[in-house]
């Protein structure tokens, strides 16, 4: 019983905090993350989510092929190869991409569940777009971070192999405001990535809300390059950096103590460019932990920042264990981070960190 009424307040508190405006230091209104969440609530509440068991499909249904020539595909555009499908969709459909630059913006509306990308090779198969959050879009107001995105996943179960999601927008001068690019937004529960390569600058990856996996991948940026309220599993993945300046690796949000949400890295690499923090406090009980992971020297040897609020070092939960490299140094980390023992690491290194024993058995 209490469990149930732990996720029954987890379920209201994050309904709550995300349909209210963002607090981001960036001033830019993001109306259409509102509209999106609202929409959820209305509808329900999340219908595959991490507040409930998963159930995952595998065996296809469907293939579909998309090539920039249409005579050897179905499609010249992921986005049309998308839309094609059933309203409400209830079984595997395989997208297969074949190599070449596809820009456009896409997106997966939440019906449409059970979709998997598969392209050549990430180096050769590129989604990409350039929208900055500050781009006054249709209604006459700016995207906002949320609506920037080359890619949005809004619709449980999606997987993706050897694709790139780039967001051409250049890197913003330092202090810019309303630069945010996103190149991969995930606002849908149960999504896992596969060697695939996330490029942009500024909050490249937005992780939005929902469990998800990614193993493999490449991930480049600059500023809160890894960003949002998302449970997310990073295994085997380089992070890279790319600003000249002071930059930040993640930017969790985790809101409240009762949130079952953060980020765990486990034998990943950072390099880079600048100096970087490996994680600033964007939600009071943000949470990150690093595992198994190089660090080059741009990072600071602090480590961490608070967000400009000295309450949140009470609060937030940011660990290391057994890290390596230039940069993975403890001894001048802030004294509100953690060097974790082995049993503190343990909950965040393995599948079970995101219930993938559930949903994520056959890949």
């Amino acid at each position: 019983m209490e469990l149930m009424v732990g996720k029954l307040l987890l379920l209201i508190l994050v309904l709550e905090s995300t349909t209210s405006s963002l607090s981001r230091p960036n001033g830019v209104v993001e109306i259409s993350e509102k509209a999106y969440l609202n929409w959820v609530k209305q509808v329900g509440s999340f219908k595959h989510s991490l507040f409930q068991k998963a159930t995952n499909v595998f065996a296809p249904c469907k293939t579909i092929q998309v090539n920039t020539k249409s005579r050897f595909g179905d499609f010249v555009t992921v986005q049309k190869a998308i839309d094609s499908l059933p309203i409400v969709n209830h079984c595997r459909v395989v997208i297969s991409i074949s190599a070449g630059i596809y820009r456009e913006k896409v997106e997966i509306p939440a019906t449409m569940a059970y979709i998997t990308l598969e392209g050549s090779d990430a180096d050769n198969t590129i989604i990409e777009w350039d929208d900055t959050a500050d781009r006054m879009g249709k209604s006459g107001h700016p995207l906002g971070t949320f609506a920037s995105a080359t890619f949005a996943v809004d619709a449980p179960y999606f997987i993706a192999k050897n694709i790139t999601f780039k967001n051409k927008a250049p890197l913003p001068p330092s202090g810019a405001l309303g630069k945010q690019a996103v190149a991969l937004r995930v606002s849908a529960d149960t999504a896992a990535f596969f060697s695939c390569k996330i490029v942009g600058a500024q909050d490249t990856l937005y992780d939005h809300v929902g469990r998800h996996y990614f193993k493999d991948c490449f991930i480049q940026g600059s500023v809160d390059f890894i960003f949002g309220n998302g449970l997310s599993l990073y295994e085997n993945c380089h992070l890279h950096a790319i600003t000249n300046s002071y930059g930040a690796l993640t930017a969790q949000k985790r809101e409240s103590l009762l949130e079952q949400t953060g980020f765990s890295f486990v034998n990943c690499k950072v390099t880079g460019s600048g100096a970087l923090y490996l994680g600033r406090a964007w939600g009071s009980f943000s949470r990150v932990v690093f595992a198994y992971t190089y660090m080059d020297k741009i990072i600071t040897p602090p480590g961490w920042y608070n967000w400009g609020d000295k309450n949140r070092e009470m609060t937030v939960f940011y660990g290391q264990y057994k890290c390596w490299g230039p940069g993975a140094g403890f001894g001048g980390r802030v004294s509100w981070s953690r060097e974790l023992t082995a049993a503190e690491v343990e909950p965040f290194i393995s599948l079970n960190f995101i219930d993938g024993h559930e949903w994520l058995s056959n890949l």
